[in-house]
C-alpha cells in the first residue's frame, strides 16, 4: 500500500474560513485565540497559522500601508488593524445579487442539508432587502425543489468522515448498473450539481473514488480508524481517473459543450464552427453510448471506431423497446 500523506489545510477552505473569521475579529477587537477557536470550532494553533498568513495579505500597491496588521498579544488577544473593507457593508451589483440568488436556490433544493432552514431565511431577507428592481421579481418563476428530504446515509457517512472511520457501504454503479459491497474510508462530503458525493479512499481497489450518497443502499460503520489521504472534495471534478479508462475522443458541436463543463475531459481543442473536441476518460463504452444517444447530432465520435457501432446497437435497442 503507497505510504499515505499527510493532511494539510486546503487552500480553499483556509480562505473560506478567513472571510468569515476576519470581519469578526475586526468588529470584536481584543478577542482571544481560545474564543474564537470554540466559536468557529477551529483549533487555536491552526487558526494562529491562518492570522499569520494576513501580514501577507492586503490591497494593492502592496506597500507597507496597505497590508493588513495583526497583532496578538500575550494573552493570545487579536487585533486586525488595516482592514476596514472588510467592515464595509456588502454592495452587490444588480447580476452579483441575482447571481447569489440563483446558486442560494439551487443549493436550498440539495436533499439533506443541515443549513436549509438557515439558507433559507437568508434567501428570503435577499429577496426582500434587494426588491424586484434589483432581482427582477423571481417570485413564480426560480423555486428549489423540496430540500428537507434526508438522506439515510448522510448523516451516517459525514460522522465517519469526520472521525475517520471505516465504512462498508452497499453501492449501486450507474456505468454498470451493478450492486457491489465496497469497504471505504470517507474523507470530503460535499454537495454539487444538487446532489451528495463522498471523495473517499477504496480499501479493496486501493484508490481514490468518488461516490454519490443517493446511490448508496446500506451504511455499516465497523469502527476501524484511518489516516486520511488528504482527498479534495468541494471543486474537485466528478470523475476519477484511473488506469482502467478507456480512452475515449469526441467532436463536441455548440450545443453539446456543456459535456466539457460537466464531465471530466482533458486535451480540449476548439474546432470550427464553435465545437470543441475532447478526450473523456471512462471505464465502460456502454456509458458513453448512452451519453451519444442523449446528445443526438450534436456529438460525433472520433474514437475509438468501435463506440460507434455501440451507439448503433443502444439506439436499435432503444427503438425496439419503444418504437409503439
Amino acid at each position: 500500500m503507497p505510504e499515505r500523506a499527510a493532511r494539510t489545510p486546503k487552500t480553499a477552505d483556509r480562505l473560506a474560513r478567513m472571510l468569515v473569521v476576519v470581519p469578526y475579529f475586526v468588529q470584536h477587537p481584543g478577542t482571544s485565540l481560545e474564543e474564537a477557536s470554540t466559536l468557529f470550532d477551529v483549533p487555536a494553533d491552526q487558526l494562529r497559522k491562518d492570522l499569520e498568513l494576513l501580514f501577507l495579505s492586503g490591497l494593492p500597491p502592496y506597500g507597507p500601508g496597505d497590508l493588513i496588521d495583526v497583532e496578538i498579544d500575550e494573552d493570545d488577544q487579536v487585533t486586525i488593524r488595516m482592514a476596514d473593507h472588510f467592515a464595509r457593508p456588502l454592495r452587490l451589483t444588480r447580476h452579483e445579487a441575482l447571481a447569489l440568488y440563483l446558486r442560494g436556490t439551487e443549493l436550498l433544493g440539495t436533499a439533506g442539508l443541515p443549513q436549509a432552514p438557515a439558507l433559507r431565511s437568508a434567501l428570503e431577507k435577499l429577496r426582500n432587502e434587494l426588491g424586484p428592481e434589483t432581482l427582477g421579481d423571481p417570485e413564480g418563476r426560480i423555486e428549489a425543489t423540496e430540500a428537507d428530504r434526508p438522506l439515510a446515509s448522510l448523516t451516517a457517512i459525514r460522522e465517519a468522515a469526520s472521525a475517520h472511520r471505516r465504512l462498508r457501504i452497499t453501492y449501486f454503479a450507474h456505468s454498470s448498473g451493478e450492486w457491489s459491497v465496497r469497504e471505504i474510508e470517507p474523507e470530503e462530503v460535499f454537495a454539487s450539481m444538487g446532489s451528495w458525493y463522498v471523495a473517499a479512499w477504496d480499501v479493496a481497489a486501493d484508490a481514490e473514488r468518488l461516490f454519490r450518497v443517493d446511490r448508496i443502499r446500506e451504511v455499516e460503520d465497523l469502527e476501524v480508524p484511518f489516516t486520511p489521504h488528504g482527498l479534495r472534495g468541494a471543486g474537485r471534478a466528478l470523475y476519477t481517473p484511473t488506469e482502467e479508462d478507456v480512452h475515449v475522443r469526441l467532436h463536441l458541436r455548440p450545443g453539446a459543450r456543456w459535456v466539457a463543463e460537466y464531465y471530466a475531459v482533458t486535451d480540449a481543442r476548439e474546432a470550427d464552427g464553435g465545437g470543441l473536441d475532447v478526450s473523456l476518460p471512462v471505464k465502460r463504452l456502454d456509458w458513453v453510448a448512452g451519453l451519444l444517444l442523449r446528445l443526438g447530432t450534436d456529438a460525433e465520435v472520433l474514437e475509438p471506431p468501435d463506440l460507434r457501432e455501440r451507439v448503433r446497437d443502444l439506439a436499435r435497442r432503444t427503438l425496439d423497446r419503444y418504437g409503439d
